[in-house]
Formats: structure tokens, C-alpha cells, sequence
């Protein structure tokens, strides 16, 4: 009876374990709640963002495969900026690039305030992440530490879309990230 109730125990332990760890941490993403394991993911591409003679930024992008198809969740994409720049200079230029795209959401101005209240001001050397769920769900990460989340899947979609669309105002940073240089 004994060697049941051990094995029973050793059975359950990493279920009870698991229920937790979830348990205690209701700030988790859906992906992390489900178990999902971000540094699972495989670098699709990478590309540097060039102005003139400045280097602005390095990009990747990651999904479960490594490779990426329109939609495709859960996805991460992650910047290291190579220069200064505001939180609010962030949130303005993303605004510029949904208008470049033709985009219009009704909700662009408040998801620009959430977006200033959640990022910091960016030094060079700082990577900005953004995760997105499988029900579109972005997650921000600051150098590693997770900033909060914009719960609107529309913010999600349209946010990624400045560097995976078609229309992004950077064509050739867009292949290269895609995989497809």
C-alpha cells in the first residue's frame, strides 16, 4: 500500500507542482499559464534599421518553428536599440507608421497612451520585446522584465503588422525578418 501511495505521489507531483507555479503567478501570460516556454522559440530573421549613417536598431523575430506565416501566434519580436530615444518618440512613431500603412483604428490614441505608460525611455544598448499569444494578446519585456500587457488583440495584430505586413514602410527590414533577404 505504501509503495501505491509513493507512486501515486511521484505521479502527481509535477502536475501539483505545475498547478502552482500557475497558481501563484496571475500575472503570467496565457502562453506561460498554458505551460508554453518563450525561449522555445526559433529565430525566424534578424535585421538592423538603418537611417542614413545612424544604426537605429537591431530586430528579431522568433515563432514555435522558425519560420513565419501571416497570423502565426504565438510569435516574439525583439528590438535592441542602438541609440537614445523617448517613450513618447516610440509611441509617435508607431502612430506614424499605422498612418503610412493605412491604418485607422479607433482605439490607436488610447493603445499610444498605454504604450507610453508601459515602456520606459530607451538607452542604447536596451532590448524592447513584445509577445503576442495565440489570441493576440501583447505582453511588453524591458530588457528581460516583463513591463505589463495591452489585452486588445486588435492592438496586437496592428502593432506587429508596422514590421510583418506587406505594407510596412521598410520592405527590405520586412524580408529580412521574414527570413526571406
Amino acid at each position: 500500500m505504501i509503495l501505491t501511495t509513493n507512486r501515486l505521489t511521484a505521479a502527481l507531483l509535477p502536475a501539483l507542482l505545475w498547478a502552482a507555479a500557475v497558481t501563484a503567478n496571475p500575472s503570467a501570460t496565457p502562453a506561460e499559464r498554458a505551460g508554453a516556454d518563450v525561449r522555445q522559440l526559433q529565430m525566424v530573421g534578424e535585421a538592423r534599421l538603418e537611417v542614413l549613417f545612424w544604426s537605429i536598431y537591431d530586430s528579431r523575430l522568433y515563432t514555435a518553428d522558425g519560420s513565419y506565416r501571416e497570423g502565426q501566434r504565438p510569435l516574439r519580436l525583439e528590438i535592441e536599440y542602438l541609440i537614445d530615444i523617448k517613450a513618447e518618440k516610440l509611441a509617435q512613431r508607431t502612430l506614424k507608421e499605422w498612418r503610412h500603412m493605412g491604418r485607422d483604428h479607433p482605439r490607436q490614441a488610447q493603445w499610444a497612451d498605454a504604450m507610453q505608460r508601459l515602456w520606459p525611455d530607451i538607452e542604447s544598448g536596451d532590448k524592447l520585446a513584445l509577445e503576442l499569444d495565440a489570441d493576440n494578446r501583447a505582453t511588453f519585456y524591458f530588457n528581460g522584465e516583463r513591463l505589463g500587457s495591452i489585452d486588445d488583440p486588435d492592438f496586437g495584430a496592428q502593432f506587429v503588422d508596422i514590421w510583418l505586413s506587406p505594407q510596412s514602410s521598410r520592405p527590405e527590414l520586412r524580408l529580412a525578418l521574414l527570413g526571406r533577404d
